[in-house]
């Protein structure tokens, strides 16, 4: 038996945001986004086309943590009504940073109490939320969870909730056309393991298994060619709908072995997400390469019926990127890269991969 659900209404396509204004209703609405000149342009339109927002919260960073989010949450407390919904303008951060907004009511703390222990959910909220991402990676605009970081305790949470759904995604690729490379390919990366995850994954279904080998042979074929041409919007499109097909995808089957190995590394090296997640992606396609049937078919339309080419192939693509596939080349020592892959097996991320702890080491490179 399988399942699949995903209720976004999706509005895909150059120029989408010119329907904010439809979808806002004339509601009273909060503009979640980041505080630089590029965001302060798309504020001003935005505030052309809806009227100005009741609420502005813009301290957004990168990896949303307990002290912004607490900071967030309490600026949005004083100024929201109970009608007041959320636009998030921006990537992954603004989109999850926004639905910690939508569960926190009077402030970070109720949110804060049920990540660390599981309790309190009743006394979460939920607004409406509707989201216009502005990179092409996280897939965010379609998952019911945020990514939530304790720097300080060195911890990385997911709050999940049926109702952080957005009700919208907006979908403009015009939006990225001014992404710098590095952000190109790393966002490019986090969809393309969204896919991968989603296939090597104990809830895999056949719905979900047709948006992520859509999504993974459009990164594959397009992401090197944008890295070097990034005004062109062809393929900006086509790398926007790559990240919306790999976000329902994972929406509904979450990721596995490459996103768990991942967080510590970006808590403790820094290393972006979207890298962190998918220099391992060679390293687990070896180690899963004849553990089930089906995830091989679905691999095969990807890479080609000699998967043990993919191997090569999918490492070249990341080579191409200038991207390491080897761990120490983001600092980490091998007894470390060891135990991080043992732990990341063992975690709810891990537990999804189909694969063994037995093939993973023995496939194990530093």
């Amino acid at each position: 038996m399988w399942q699949f659900e995903n209720p976004v209404s999706v509005c895909f396509g150059a120029g989408a945001l010119n329907r904010i204004a439809d979808l806002i209703e004339g509601r009273p609405y909060c503009l979640v986004t980041y505080k630089d000149p590029f965001f302060a342009e798309l504020t001003e339109k935005v505030t052309s086309m809806a009227g100005s927002p009741d609420v502005i919260v813009n301290n957004i960073t990168t990896n949303p943590d307990f002290l912004s989010l607490s900071q967030s949450c309490r600026h949005f407390a004083n100024k929201a009504t109970t009608d007041t919904i959320i636009i998030a303008l921006g990537g992954g951060s603004v989109i999850d940073a926004a639905k910690v907004l939508a569960s926190s009511n009077d402030g970070f703390e109720v949110v804060k109490r049920f990540l660390e222990t599981g309790e309190g959910e009743d006394r979460l909220g939920s607004r409406p939320l509707i989201a216009v991402p502005t990179t092409a990676g996280t897939g965010s605009e379609v998952t019911c969870w945020a990514t939530v970081w304790d720097t300080v305790a060195q911890k990385k949470y997911s709050l999940a909730r049926h109702d952080l759904y957005p009700t919208h995604a907006v979908v403009d690729p015009e939006l990225m056309l001014g992404l710098p490379r590095d952000l190109t390919i790393s966002t490019g990366l986090d969809a393309l393991s969204h896919a991968l995850e989603s296939l090597w994954n104990r809830s895999c279904n056949p719905i979900s298994a047709i948006h992520a080998v859509f999504a993974a042979k459009e990164i594959i074929d397009i992401l090197p060619r944008l890295a070097n041409d990034l005004q062109n919007l062809e393929l900006r499109s086509r790398a926007a709908q790559a990240s919306l097909f790999a976000g329902l995808a994972f929406s509904n089957t979450k990721t596995a072995l490459a996103h768990s190995v991942s967080y510590p590394i970006t808590l403790k090296y820094g290393v972006p997400h979207g890298l962190a997640c998918s220099f391992s992606l060679p390293m687990v396609l070896a180690s899963v390469i004849g553990a089930d049937e089906t995830c091989d078919k679905y691999l095969r339309q990807i890479f080609g019926d000699n998967l043990h080419n993919a191997i090569a192939d999918l490492e070249n693509f990341l080579h191409r990127l200038d991207v390491s596939t080897r761990a120490s080349s983001y600092g980490v020592k091998r007894d470390e890269w060891k135990e991080l892959l043992t732990s990341a097996l063992a975690g709810e991320r891990g537990r999804n991969f189909i694969g063994t702890k037995e093939r993973v080491l023995e496939n194990f490179t530093l």
